[in-house]
């Protein structure tokens, strides 16, 4: 018997795997998601700390 013959016959190897590729782009789209999130997150702060905080008088920014 030919080997492509007798993978044929035995069950495929993805039916039991717990990781499926809907689940993989379920998590590629929420770690996306976080990161843009992050990066928003962390301009936001940036802004405050360097424009908004030194005009309201909460400190100086010192070069």
């Amino acid at each position: 018997m030919g080997e492509a013959k007798r993978r044929k016959e035995t069950p495929t190897q993805n039916a039991n795997v717990w990781w499926s590729k809907e689940k993989s782009q379920q998590f590629v789209t929420i770690t996306t998601q976080g990161a843009w999130v992050g990066i928003g997150l962390m301009v936001a702060y940036w802004i405050t700390v360097r424009f908004l905080g030194p005009a309201l008088g909460w400190w100086q920014v010192v070069n």
